[in-house]
């Protein structure tokens, strides 16, 4: 079984890291020095690396070991268990993502990875859950006893988290929190389980645990069981971003760079195919569907407003989702899918690095 991580990568300590680490005990003393010297630190990481780790985050390590051990009870389950909630069943994208799902360029490029998919909560007579291929709806659930509470529990908790790093970043960038939050009632914020895939493969540009891009939303918060993600630094070169004990890994997404005019930056990473089975699980904090997002006024100029033309957050959404997942991609290509957006080949937000 092949491996490129070293046991230094593993043993990776605060002390260690290649990336910012970013304090938040002053986010929950109630003290708006406190908060302001966290919104500083916070407001410094996405300018520079746009992504970061966050230590003192709140969320107790029983919450996330209950996380890790309900994403593997699922997994581990047989195939066709988990085949019955096979999301092509719904239509906004709730359930099982096997293997076989992972992007419309398969088999050429293969991520070696499956997923369990859940987001925000909204009822069955939301708008855009009656409209179809909305990211909106209500969720669905395996039947494993307990299962819905640990996963359900984990969400709220990082959710809420987010809203506090929400409302941190605004105050850095001088807007009220509420220019923002406005935009959150039933958001897009969709956390996946994802288990990569034990294999003897190699680690190539076409052989990955997930493929280089960019993230579409507000920003992700990430827990990872093991080293494998790789990060597109200020230089455009790959590094290494291991896991480390108490904290999570948080990146920016396009529409922060987006919201901020380029200040923040949604930076490219991926998950090189490590050969061992790993765990992983972003929630990615978005806004409702039909949000416009654009350069936020006090970052709107003629430069800002033509390199970052308005846009829907649902449908930035679902045109990268198109070409990520392949039962979207053959809805789309047979007609059964009706957007109302265009798929680009690739993500706009999307860089090149200047070495594999």
């Amino acid at each position: 079984m092949r491996s490129d991580i070293s046991d230094d990568q593993r043993a990776l300590t605060i002390e260690d890291a290649n990336l910012p680490v970013v304090d938040l005990t002053g986010l929950f003393t109630g003290q708006p020095d406190d908060k302001a010297k966290v919104a500083a630190a916070l407001g410094d990481a996405a300018r520079t690396s746009g992504f970061f780790y966050i230590t003192n985050h709140g969320i107790p390590q029983e919450q996330i070991d209950a996380l890790f051990a309900a994403s593997k009870e699922f997994h581990e389950k047989p195939r066709n268990f988990k085949m019955k909630y096979w999301s092509g069943f719904t239509t906004h994208h709730r359930g099982y993502v096997p293997f076989e799902e992972n992007g419309s360029d398969f088999p050429k490029t293969i991520n070696f990875n499956e997923a369990w998919d859940m987001s925000f909560e909204a009822p069955e007579d939301h708008p855009d859950y009656l409209a179809n291929w909305r990211m909106t709806g209500p969720n669905i659930w395996p039947d494993i006893p307990g299962w819905k509470d640990t996963v359900a529990g984990y969400y709220d908790a990082a959710f809420n988290l987010g809203l506090r790093l929400l409302d941190a970043l605004a105050t850095e960038l001088g807007v009220a929190p509420e220019e923002l939050t406005q935009h959150i009632t039933y958001p897009t914020s969709q956390l996946r389980l994802l288990r990569y895939l034990e294999n003897d493969m190699p680690a190539t540009k076409e052989i990955v645990g997930i493929a280089a891009h960019s993230d579409f939303e507000c920003f992700t918060l990430l827990l990872t069981g093991a080293p494998g993600l790789q990060v597109m630094n200020a230089d455009d070169v790959w590094i290494e971003a291991p896991p480390i004990p108490g904290c999570f890994v948080v990146n920016i997404g396009d529409i922060f760079e987006t919201w901020s005019g380029g200040q923040f930056k949604s930076t490219q990473h991926r998950v090189i195919n490590v050969g061992k089975e790993r765990y992983s699980m972003p929630l990615f904090f978005g806004l409702d569907y039909h949000t416009v997002v654009e350069p936020l006024e006090k970052f709107r100029t003629p430069e800002t407003a033509e390199k970052y033309p308005p846009m829907k957050a649902g449908e930035h959404l679902m045109r990268m989702s198109v070409n990520a997942f392949r039962y979207m991609s053959d809805a789309y290509d047979k007609g059964e899918l009706v957007p109302d957006y265009e798929v680009p080949e690739e993500n706009p937000f999307k860089r090149t690095a200047k070495e594999s």
